[in-house]
C-alpha cells in the first residue's frame, strides 16, 4: 500500500470555507483503479492557521501515481486555484510506502 498526503495550513477565518471547498467537491476518486479510501484530516489550530492533511490510502505507489497523470486527476485538481486564498502557502506533499499495518482480531 501506499498512502499519500497533503497538508495544508488554512488561515483560520477561511477553516469553514476550506472544508466546505473538500466535502462538496465532485471526488473523481471512487472508480480509480487502486484507490482504497480518502480522509479529510483537521488538526492543531495555531496563531496564524489551522493544520488539515488530505489522506489518501492507495494500492500501490504505481496506482496513485497513474492517478496524478490521469484525465480524473486533472478534472479533480481544475479549480484548485481558482478560488480566494484559503491557506498561506502550497500544500506540502508526504508519501509513504506501508511497511506494516495492524488490523483488530476477528472475534469467533
Amino acid at each position: 500500500m501506499f498512502i499519500a498526503m497533503n497538508r495544508f495550513k488554512v488561515i483560520p477565518d477561511a477553516a469553514v470555507e476550506f472544508e466546505r471547498v473538500w466535502t462538496e467537491r465532485d471526488t473523481q476518486l471512487r472508480d480509480v483503479p487502486g484507490f482504497v479510501e480518502f480522509h479529510l484530516l483537521r488538526g492543531p489550530e495555531r496563531d496564524d492557521h489551522v493544520l488539515y492533511a488530505s489522506h489518501t490510502i492507495w494500492r500501490s505507489r504505481a496506482d496513485f501515481e497513474a492517478w496524478t497523470r490521469s484525465e480524473a486527476f486533472r478534472r479533480a485538481h481544475a479549480s484548485a486555484g481558482g478560488r480566494k486564498p484559503l491557506y498561506l502557502d502550497h500544500p506540502e506533499f508526504e508519501g509513504f510506502e506501508v511497511i506494516q499495518t495492524v488490523t483488530p482480531l476477528a472475534v469467533a
